[in-house]
C-alpha cells in the first residue's frame, strides 16, 4: 500500500548554492502533524515551497499516490494548502473576503462564492476567534490577527496536505500554542489530512507535533518520535542543531499527571 504522502529525493539549487540535498521522507497514514526544525538557512522554507510546486526541483512528491508535479494548478490547490509567513495580500479587502479566497479552487470561472460559502467562512472566523473582525480591512489587522484569518481560510480550503511556514511568527507566547493547537485539531479532527509545520521553537514543537524532522544544511539529519524515542536519543539529535542541550520533563498545567518536555541549553 502506498504512503499517504511522500517526498522522494528532493534536491534544489538557487544561485549556484545547494539548498536542499536529496531530502526524502514519508507519512504512511494521515492524521499526523510533523514539525520541521532547523537553523536559519537550513532549507525549511525552501522545502515547503518545493513540495507545493512554488520552486522547481529534482525529485518527486506524492500525495495519495498522485505526483503533485503532474497536477494542474487548480487541482493542486484543491489538495495542498501552503501558508507562508507573509500572506502576500497587499490590496484592501475585508477579513471575510480573504477567507472566501479559500473557495476559489472549487469555483467555476467567473463564479462568485455562494451564501453557504459565506456562512462557512463566518464559522471559520468564529472558530479562530476572529468573528468580530469579519468586516475589518485585512490590511489594518495586526500580524497575529492576519495569521488567524489565514488559518480560517485554510479551514475552508479543506485540503489533504497543509504546509505551514512558521505560523506562530507574529504571535505572543500564549497565542503561539493556541495557533499550533488549532492546527493539531484541524489535522487530528478531520479525516484524511496531514500537516507539515516549519517551526523555530523546539519546545513548541515537542509539545504539539506527532513527529519531528531535523533539517540542517539542506539535509534531513534525523526524524524523531517524541512520544516513544528515548530522551538520550532526542538530546543527541537536538544537539546537532542547537549545540549541547538537555531535555527536562515538567508538569503539564493543562493535563493532570502528564509531563511535558522542554529543551534547555547547557551553558
Amino acid at each position: 500500500m502506498a504512503d499517504f504522502f511522500s517526498v522522494q529525493d528532493i534536491s534544489l539549487c538557487l544561485g549556484g548554492r545547494q539548498i536542499l540535498d536529496h531530502v526524502s521522507f514519508s507519512v504512511d497514514t494521515p492524521g499526523r502533524v510533523i514539525g520541521l526544525l532547523g537553523p536559519n538557512g537550513g532549507g525549511k522554507t525552501t522545502l515547503l515551497r518545493a513540495i507545493c510546486g512554488e520552486l522547481p526541483h529534482d525529485g518527486h512528491v506524492f500525495l495519495e499516490g498522485a505526483e503533485l508535479a503532474g497536477l494542474r494548478s487548480k487541482e493542486l490547490a484543491r489538495r495542498v494548502s501552503y501558508i507562508p509567513q507573509q500572506s502576500g495580500i497587499s490590496i484592501s479587502m475585508s477579513a471575510i473576503d480573504v477567507v472566501l479566497m479559500g473557495f476559489y479552487p472549487k469555483l467555476k470561472l467567473l463564479s462568485q462564492p455562494s451564501a453557504d460559502m459565506r456562512a462557512a467562512a463566518l464559522r471559520a472566523l468564529e472558530q479562530v476567534g476572529m468573528a468580530g473582525l469579519a468586516d475589518r480591512d485585512y490590511l489594518t489587522l495586526s500580524g497575529g490577527e492576519k495569521q488567524l484569518v489565514i488559518l480560517a481560510r485554510t479551514l475552508v480550503e479543506d485540503t489533504k496536505l497543509l504546509l505551514f511556514d512558521e505560523p506562530d511568527s507574529s504571535l505572543d507566547l500564549g497565542n503561539k500554542y493556541r495557533m499550533v493547537r488549532m492546527i493539531m485539531e484541524l489535522v487530528h479532527g478531520r479525516p484524511g489530512k496531514a500537516g507539515l509545520i516549519c517551526l523555530h521553537d523546539p519546545v513548541l514543537a515537542l509539545a504539539c507535533c506527532d513527529t519531528l524532522m531535523l533539517l540542517k544544511d539542506g539535509r534531513l539529519i534525523c526524524t524523531l518520535q517524541p512520544k516513544t524515542d528515548s530522551v538520550h536519543d532526542m538530546e543527541k539529535a537536538f544537539s546537532e542543531i542547537y549545540g549541547a542541550v538537555r531535555l527536562v520533563a515538567v508538569a503539564d498545567p493543562e493535563i493532570s499527571n502528564h509531563k511535558r518536555l522542554i529543551l534547555l541549553p547547557l551553558l
